[in-house]
């Protein structure tokens, strides 16, 4: 890791924390010299350092050249393996971002992801297809309509909404009726 870096996570542990970004973090990397490179995630680019060869480089990518967040699930002989990553069309430049046993943190961390940095969610099938798990049309997730919400009554779904704002006059033998008087209205 490079210095003057801020390390990625409290010191308690080593989670990446969507919701404090930048974050600074070392990933492995298989073409590297030693094997690692380092990762700056901001939210609008991401900044790869390595070395190849003897040649220190640096790329700059923006956010929004990376297809996603994809969801990762690896089934082993003891236990499956959850991993969140920020997928780009080319796999060198694929990031780790979380790795764990638990699939409720894994989901968790995969949707905190997808809204911190404004992307969309992938999950990653059995043969390695990423798709999106929900419908979208541009930047808006599309879902069935649901009826509109209403309140306060066990009839709730048929009444309609003008008689749930109005309260209906009740008409008792106490209520007093003017038959044959004149009508009062304001004239000039």
């Amino acid at each position: 890791m490079r210095s003057g870096g801020m390390p990625a996570g409290s010191s308690r542990s080593a989670r990446l924390d969507p919701f404090s970004l930048p974050a600074r973090f070392a990933a492995a990397d298989a073409a590297a010299d030693e094997r690692v490179r380092d990762v700056e995630l901001h939210r609008e680019r991401v900044v790869v350092r390595r070395s190849i060869a003897g040649m220190r480089m640096a790329l700059n990518v923006p956010v929004s050249a990376f297809s996603g967040i994809a969801l990762r699930v690896v089934v082993g002989k003891d236990a499956a393996t959850a991993t969140v990553t920020l997928e780009h069309k080319d796999p060198s430049l694929t990031l780790p971002l979380f790795d764990s046993s638990e699939a409720g943190e894994a989901f968790a961390e995969w949707r905190a992801w997808g809204n911190a940095l404004g992307l969309p969610l992938l999950v990653a099938e059995e043969d390695g297809v990423l798709r999106e798990p929900f419908a979208r049309l541009g930047g808006v997730r599309v879902d069935d309509v649901r009826p509109r919400r209403r309140r306060r009554s066990a009839l709730k779904r048929r009444r309609s909404s003008m008689s749930l704002r109005r309260v209906s006059g009740k008409i008792t033998e106490t209520t007093p009726v003017h038959r044959g008087e004149r009508e009062i209205i304001a004239r000039n």
